[in-house]
């Protein structure tokens, strides 16, 4: 039998810049590239975006001698309130389910990210929310 059961991880950030703004980087692909699935050693190889319900994008990263694929599908779009996607690593079986919402907050917004996995991830939930705080530290230091 299998489990439909979710571990959810949810990550929190302000911003100083508009909602719109935060926003419209997550499906800019030169922004993106700088950012999205970017870890500080690997070199960014490609990131195509098709920003549509709908739409998929495909984020290709050199991490010394492996090469990390992330696609993924856009289910929700909604500018510049919430955006969501599916998404799966390398082809994997598994996929999760990602949606941000960015609400205005003074001077900035704020933006909740929650990410859907499968039950058995759940040992990796404070792993997962590490990478999605460093992924949006590059966020915050494109925008800036």
């Amino acid at each position: 039998m299998v489990s439909t059961e979710k571990c959810k991880v949810v990550v929190t950030r302000r911003f100083q810049q508009p909602p719109e703004q935060v926003f419209d980087a997550w499906l800019d692909p030169v922004s993106a590239a700088k950012w999205l699935f970017a870890t500080p050693n690997g070199e960014m190889l490609r990131a195509d975006i098709d920003p549509s319900v709908g739409g998929e994008f495909c984020i290709v990263e050199r991490r010394e001698d492996e090469v990390m694929e992330h696609l993924g599908e856009y289910t929700e779009l909604d500018r510049p309130r919430r955006l969501a996607f599916i998404f799966t690593v390398n082809l994997s079986d598994d996929v999760s389910q990602v949606a941000i919402d960015i609400q205005p907050a003074a001077g900035g917004s704020d933006l909740t990210l929650t990410h859907a996995m499968g039950s058995q991830w759940a040992s990796f939930a404070d792993r997962t929310a590490k990478g999605w705080d460093m992924i949006l530290d590059g966020l915050a230091e494109t925008l800036a």
